[in-house]
């Protein structure tokens, strides 16, 4: 939710090459591919049905494919688990080896349910399934019930417990002896039995701070995405004893597993800024993590059993002396024991393994980043609309005429299609502005971002220029195109190189007056991060004179003018560690913060209605936020609330980082 949110919170404003990336940045490097708008596609039946209120388009940063593999421990006889794979994840061996519990979205796109089989493959049973997230699912040694990660309840990420005899569930970490700060993180993650079946261990964020990560600048870090201090804690099946067993203050220590004799508990321990660098392709050969492990009873005699460089994660015994863990990045990428054995996964991506109970077989996912189509298919979590994927910054006409910026499915142009997706054509291509180079493009930095319409349908305003990390030494200018692309003009001044104390600023993500005659946008320069304001905030431009008035001077981004064109609503920097949807007059007055969940709220648009819909960190992560990857803020809800910030509604509840919202409503498909 540039994502979250936060997103864009921050797409503008960065800071700093390197840091406060949105999602939208793409996979950077990693897989980004430069390709002639627009990207053709199936239709996938957008159109009119009775018994829904239109689509509901979103954007999602996660995976394209998931399919769970079991192999020999030395990665011979690798074959699927499934004969019918959908898109499953997160794989466990139960502690009898007789059966592989595991997560999977055969539900529909987004909607995390739990399941388990046998490990050839057969008997396979749905545990639990509910419109919540269900996840990271364990079985007990006795084998008469699973723990798990549920959002059911209140969204936030708590271990629940089920009985699978009676069917009984209940919530082990939202009663009364394990209350928490309500306002601050308050998540619970991937449980693990203790072998005697009596415990669970599991990593919590509670009581812990939003925290950016980056480099100081005058107002917090340059990064706006949310970094993760997990501790360990214990509890035991009924309830009872709920106690942490090890912490260390600005680091996350996650993925907590037993030693057999179950006198010891093993974790991976990394600061909290790597738990950004460990889900970002550029920076995670940067990040490294220790496995240790601590006395269960008092939580002390702490032993470094694995150190060095590399991001080391799920650590599992496989005997008293001998512990398996994956390394996540690199060329060293794959399985590896204490004893020194190694298998190289390097060459396609495999996440999340698990060792069988006699060490000889492992589970896993291996996954691909191959981009959902437009207009695909999701998890509706609202009946009423029908839920479909979308590029980018999607946008509607009063004529009911779509525009996005083609960025995972294309490079990054401008393109206008009909309401149900079909009939695409180019609007704007940005390799053809004479500003940007391929290579930038091609790397997610650069592009024509957020498209927004006249109220007459005729033109289209959107940034073209040095976007995210790269704002910070590139330019970013205005510029309006006719919506059949057959002319375009630019706004604004700005140049390719910014250098350090110029005066030239990067301008973008601007948005139409209801009358056509001004443009409200977002500005930011390379003194900006050491509190110059001159440099940032909202201005307003007069198409017919040119004449630019300041609006504002706070750390501000992704204004849109409401459709009555008596608000605009916009993102603000309200504190170092936090950003809030708000809203002003035209004119910069009566400014209003409509939001206050001590998190990232962000990336605020405005519905055909005159709702807002924008992205929450309200609800803090959903899994531990160094075992995702490339990903930006990897968490978050798109949530809907009326224009003066009353009447909050949550739309999503996914495991992945879900922005970008549009309603469609029927009358316009």
């Amino acid at each position: 939710m540039c994502s979250f949110w936060a997103s864009i919170a921050l797409l503008g404003l960065g800071l700093q090459p390197a840091l406060a990336l949105c999602p939208y940045a793409a996979q950077m490097n990693a897989n980004a591919k430069l390709t002639p708008p627009p990207h053709s596609h199936d239709l996938r039946d957008v159109s009119t049905k009775d018994d829904k209120k239109g689509v509901f388009y979103m954007n999602r940063i996660a995976p394209g494919t998931s399919e769970l593999y079991i192999a020999n421990v030395d990665g011979s006889n690798e074959r699927p688990l499934l004969s019918n794979p959908v898109y499953e994840y997160h794989a466990a061996f139960s502690p009898d080896g007789k059966w592989i519990t595991f997560t999977s979205e055969r539900n529909g796109d987004g909607n995390s349910d739990i399941y388990r089989v046998r490990t050839n493959g057969s008997d396979l049973e749905e545990l639990v399934s509910t419109p919540a997230i269900e996840d990271s699912v364990v079985m007990s040694p006795n084998g008469k019930y699973v723990a798990y990660v549920s959002t059911g309840n209140g969204y936030k990420a708590n271990i629940w417990v089920k009985d699978l005899k009676s069917g009984k569930q209940w919530n082990l970490t939202d009663t009364v002896s394990t209350a928490a700060n309500a306002s601050l993180p308050n998540g619970y993650f991937r449980p693990s039995w203790s072998p005697d079946g009596e415990w669970l261990a599991f990593s919590s964020d509670r009581n812990s701070g939003w925290y950016g990560h980056g480099d100081p600048t005058f107002l917090g870090l340059s990064g706006w995405e949310h970094t993760q201090e997990l501790s360990i804690y214990a509890i035991r099946l009924n309830g009872s004893d709920f106690r942490q067993i090890a912490t260390k203050s600005g680091w996350s220590l996650g993925s907590p597993t037993w030693s057999p004799d179950g006198k010891r508990i093993l974790y991976y321990e990394m600061t909290r800024e790597n738990t950004w660098n460990s889900h970002r392709p550029e920076s995670i050969n940067s990040a490294n993590s220790t496995l240790v492990s601590v006395d269960f009873a008092t939580g002390k005699d702490r032993q470094v059993e694995v150190q060095g460089a590399g991001v080391k994660v799920f650590p599992q015994y496989l005997s008293d002396n001998n512990i398996a863990y994956f390394y996540k990045g690199g060329t060293q990428e794959g399985f590896h024991t204490t004893s020194g054995a190694y298998v190289n996964t390097s060459s396609t991506v495999i996440r999340s393994p698990s060792w069988s109970p006699d060490g000889k077989q492992v589970v896993y996912e291996k996954t691909t980043w191959t981009i959902r189509p437009m207009a695909k298919k999701l998890w509706s979590w609202d009946s009423d609309w029908d839920y479909r994927f979308t590029d980018v910054f999607p946008q509607l006409s009063n004529q009911n005429m779509l525009a996005i910026t083609q960025k995972q499915l294309g490079n990054s142009s401008i393109v206008a299609m009909n309401a149900n997706a079909s009939n695409e054509h180019v609007v704007y291509n940005d390799l053809n502005s004479g500003f940007l180079s391929s290579s930038m493009v091609s790397q997610g930095l650069a592009g024509a971002f957020q498209p927004a319409w006249s109220t007459d349908g005729e033109w289209l305003t959107f940034g073209v220029g040095f976007w995210f990390q790269s704002r910070a030494e590139g330019g970013g200018w205005l510029v309006r195109a006719t919506a059949n692309g057959s002319y375009s003009e630019v706004l604004t001044e700005s140049k390719t190189t910014l250098t350090a104390n110029s005066s030239t600023i990067n301008s973008g993500f601007p948005s139409f007056s209801h009358d056509g005659k001004k443009i409200v946008y977002r500005v930011w320069g390379t003194n900006s991060t050491l509190g110059d304001k001159s440099q940032l905030g909202l201005r307003l431009l007069d198409l017919e004179t040119r004449k630019i008035t300041v609006l504002t001077t706070e750390w501000d981004n992704l204004p849109f003018f409401s459709p009555d064109g008596s608000r605009i609503v916009f993102t603000r920097k309200t504190s170092a560690t936090n950003y809030d949807v708000c809203t002003m007059k035209p004119d910069g007055t009566d400014i209003k913060v409509l939001t206050s969940s001590g998190a990232n709220d962000a990336h605020a648009v405005w519905t055909h209605d005159g709702r807002i819909m924008y992205s929450s960190g309200m609800f803090g992560f959903q899994y531990e936020c160094a075992l995702y990857d490339q990903t930006f803020q990897p968490y978050g809800q798109i949530v809907v609330m009326d224009a003066d910030g009353s009447n909050k509604r949550v739309l999503t509840n996914s495991i992945w980082e879900d922005s970008m919202p549009l309603f469609v409503p029927n009358s316009a498909l």
